[in-house]
């Protein structure tokens, strides 16, 4: 098995976001909850990203991370698709 992964990206509806906070307890480094209480996905350089389906890279060594958050999100909000092709491999609309 080759040590590179497809490169990744994750997204989150908040019109599905609970406010939970499950994912920023998985990756804090990827998931942050904002002042109003929904989960986003903030970048290398820690800025929010607050536009409907703005997304950000998957850090390899955050993966599972990420994954684990998307499984157990309550508000089945958490996308993960491969970069490459946009399509989705972890979250409600995985095959």
């Amino acid at each position: 098995m080759a040590g590179t992964g497809e490169a990744l990206e994750v997204w989150i509806d908040q019109d599905l976001c609970t406010g939970d906070g499950i994912c920023a307890q998985y990756a804090p480094e990827v998931f942050e909850l904002d002042i109003d209480g929904l989960a986003y996905v903030k970048g290398e350089d820690d800025e929010l990203r607050q536009q409907p389906g703005q997304s950000v890279p998957v850090p390899l060594t955050l993966l599972q991370d990420v994954v684990d958050s998307a499984k157990d999100c309550p508000g089945d909000c958490i996308h993960v698709r491969r970069a490459a092709d946009g399509v989705e491999v972890y979250g409600p609309d995985a095959e």
